[in-house]
């Protein structure tokens, strides 16, 4: 998954929220880039108005009685992209893009204790596969090639790498698509090694990826006053 959309619908004003008894309401948290679901928390109003103010999520705690700002101890800050009422305006979509965890377990996301699995397949992610890696470094398997890249150290990822990327060229250089698809995906597979080998994250990149945007688009502006 590469993010969620939460439509684009009319701006509702938050005086057509639906709070509940306790003046609450329900907010499903989310991260703006991969869609995964992060945690399930509340708001009020003052804290809906403290997230919209901060463009930091500020929640309202039910077991202690007061409003708490998301990463305000932990440094785990939620920076929000958006906030998006339900067809019935009685809960939110938040899309963030976190500094670090979500659960104060040290998880990612805070739905994290599986209970069954449907009969479809789930669908792929880059971050399934980071966990899975990770997993395969930490917990060897006898057998595992991934465990075996990890066991053997960098020099070995790294080899794997540039003859991966050899492996690219040349298939590109034949004009064989669907070879050099397949080289690709062999190829990205072995940086992800490298990254986990390097305690180098999928966030690491987006950000750097996205200061290059930043960086291009000024370039662009600067090139058109002169």
């Amino acid at each position: 998954m590469t993010g969620i959309d939460p439509g684009k619908g009319k701006p509702m004003e938050t005086k057509s929220l639906r709070f509940d008894a306790r003046g609450l309401i329900p907010a499903i948290v989310a991260d703006a880039e991969t869609g995964r679901v992060l945690t399930l928390a509340y708001m009020n109003e003052e804290s809906l108005r403290i997230t919209r103010e901060k463009g930091l999520t500020c929640f309202y705690s039910r077991s202690r009685d007061c409003l708490w700002l998301k990463g305000e101890t932990s440094g785990n800050f939620q920076h929000v992209v958006s906030v998006t009422a339900d067809c019935d305006g009685d809960a939110l979509l938040v899309l963030v893009r976190p500094d670090g965890p979500a659960c104060h377990t040290g998880e990612t996301s805070c739905f994290f204790n599986k209970l069954f699995d449907g009969p479809e397949p789930p669908a792929f992610s880059y971050e399934a596969l980071m966990d899975m890696l990770r997993g395969r470094r930490d917990d060897p398997k006898e057998g595992s090639y991934t465990s075996y890249l990890f066991q053997k150290g960098i020099d070995k990822i790294l080899k794997k790498v540039g003859e991966e990327s050899t492996e690219v060229i040349l298939a590109a250089k034949e004009g064989d698509r669907a070879n050099t698809v397949y080289e690709i995906g062999d190829l990205l597979y072995h940086v992800l090694v490298l990254m986990v080998e390097m305690g180098i994250s999928l966030e690491d990149i987006r950000r750097e990826m996205a200061s290059r945007h930043v960086i291009d688009h000024k370039v662009k502006q600067e090139k058109m006053v002169k």
